[in-house]
This record gives C-alpha cells, structure tokens and sequence, in this order.
C-alpha cells in the first residue's frame, strides 16, 4: 500500500508512523516545496513539488499519484485540506482515496467565524466570536462579554497573528491595520486536545484520544498528559456525527468550571497526535484498513491516563 503525504515539512513522527503501518511491499512518499523539509527524509521517496498556490499544483500531485501508484493521499496543513478534498474525484479516477472530509467541512474547519455560527446553532458551548467589532463593544457595555481577549484571523492557522487584547484601544488599532480579523472571548479553563478517527468507510467514529495540554509552542501542543473522561467521549461523537467529518481530525476543547467549550477542529493529524500513537491510539492502521475496504472496530478510551507527552529538538543532517 501506498501513501502519499503532502506538505510533510516538520512531521518527521508522521511519516515514520505511516511507514511502521504500510506492510510489506507498502512505500510512504512524502513532498514538500522546500528541500529543508526534515520530513522529506524520514520518506522512503520524496519529490518537490511548486507552492500549492501555483496553478499546475494539483496537476502535480496527480502525476505522483498516477506515476507511484498511490492508494491514499493526505495533508498536513490546514490551507491545502479544501483543495484535496475539491478534487476528490480526480483523485478517485487514479484510484487514490482523498483521506479527509469533504470540501464543506474544511472550509468550515478553517474559517473560525462559520464553525462559531454553527456551533452556536447547534446548541454547543463555544467562546463568543465577532467579526463586527462594534457588537463586540455592546456585547461589552451590556456585560456579556469582558476583556481580556483574542484578535485573530478568521481563516487562519497555526496560531499566527494571534494577539491577546486588554483593552478597546488596542483592538481598534489592529482592526485598523488588518482585514478578516475576529474578536474571540478568552476562556479562562484547562486546554485539551482531542484526536479522533472517524471510519472513512462506515462514518462512525472509531478511536477517541483525549490529552490536556500542559505547554503550547508555535500553535502546537508542546507537554501534554493523557486522561479519559466518558462525558467528553459521548460530546466527542455526538459533535463527529452531526458534523459528518470524516478520517483524521484534532479537536481543540477547553474545559471551563466542569464544562466542556469545543474551540476549534483541524480536519487533519494535528502536531500533539504522537502522544496518541505512542499511547496506542494507532490511527495509520485504521486509515491502511480503511483504504482496501475493510471497517474498523469502535475503541475509545484504550490507554493509559497519566503518559505524558514532551517534546524535544532533534537535528536532521543531510
């Protein structure tokens, strides 16, 4: 079985993962556009590949899909999920699987402000978000809402451009300075991080990992320590089926006096999943199962509570 990993960069776990779960005769490929992409060698093959911006991109990965006879292809980053998954049956055509969800769901992965609106109308507890800055202030007036709070893109990831607001002067001044820019309430509880599979072939979800996040760095999780807690599991699935995603995804929740906030989902394998694998939770075997057809069995909750996760520097030298 072959897999291709797209925009593979620093995921050097990633790519090793997917080559421990491949089999015999299976090759993990991995591009990037920098040939300083440490993942890149960690593959069994890789390629350079333009900007994913670039017009002859897709046509690009088509041919590698074509040429190295691909079962399942996959993104590491946010930006690139929708163009996958808009191309889908491109893909299909070749005999590649897209392993993600559909176009609907990324776009609203990635824009903050639509996955607001829905939860709200869904009825899950969320941090209050605006894209009028003005409401935000009558929010203010009206003590609905309080400084501090976030200022950040609303179609963004990573964490970049984030900025931590005290006080209405400073929100003007972003606003004035940057468009697309959102006012998201601060909530002041423990951060978790959620990693799930959802089967690609029966659409239930099949694998909960649950993990509160002690250090972030960059956007990602940095320390973190496994716990289990059967009340987040059944808001986990309850969330996963009304959505409908699908494949690999990373939930952001914070757990705010005994309540669970659900912040933001990553339809991909998010930088704290590691901690996962290393802790049982093997989503590669279930995406390999998945890719010749076969459905995987349902299995929250089989680890151990207290691992915890720590992640360190290493050095590739080529």
């Amino acid at each position: 079985m072959n897999i291709l990993i797209l925009s593979a960069g620093t995921r050097n776990k990633i790519v090793q993962y997917f080559k421990q779960n491949v089999g015999e005769g299976g090759v993990v490929i991995a591009t990037d556009m920098s040939t300083l992409a440490p993942a890149l060698y960690e593959a069994d093959k890789h390629y350079i590949v333009p900007r994913m911006t670039a017009p002859e991109y897709i046509d690009v990965i088509l041919d590698i899909c074509k040429k190295e006879k691909i079962f399942g292809v996959l993104s590491l980053i946010d930006p690139e999920l929708s163009l996958l998954a808009k191309n889908a049956d491109k893909f299909k055509a070749l005999g590649t699987t897209v392993i993600g969800s559909s176009y609907e769901l990324c776009e609203m992965a990635l824009d903050k402000m639509q996955m607001f609106n829905w939860l709200m109308a869904n009825g899950y507890k969320c941090a209050m978000s605006y894209m009028d800055k003005e409401a935000f202030y009558r929010d203010v007036e009206n003590s609905i809402i309080d400084f501090p709070v976030f200022v950040k893109p609303a179609r963004g990831s990573a964490s970049i451009a984030i900025s931590k607001v005290y006080d209405k002067e400073t929100v003007d001044l972003l606003f004035a300075h940057s468009d697309g820019l959102m006012i998201q309430e601060f909530l002041d509880g423990q951060e978790i991080g959620a990693d799930v599979y959802i089967d690609m072939v029966s659409g239930e979800v099949v694998s909960i990992f649950t993990k509160k996040k002690i250090v972030m760095r960059a956007g990602e999780t940095d320390k973190a320590v496994s716990f289990k807690d059967e009340k987040l599991f059944v808001l986990i699935e309850n969330f996963v089926k009304k959505t409908g995603y699908r494949g690999q995804i990373d939930i952001d929740i914070f757990e705010v006096d005994g309540e669970y906030y659900i912040s933001e989902v990553n339809p991909r394998f998010g930088g704290g999943y590691p901690h996962a694998y290393e802790c049982g939770c093997n989503h590669m075997r279930l995406i390999c199962n998945n890719l010749v057809g076969n459905i995987n069995e349902k299995k929250f909750g089989e680890y151990d509570e207290g691992i915890y996760m720590m992640k360190y520097n290493e050095l590739k030298i080529m």
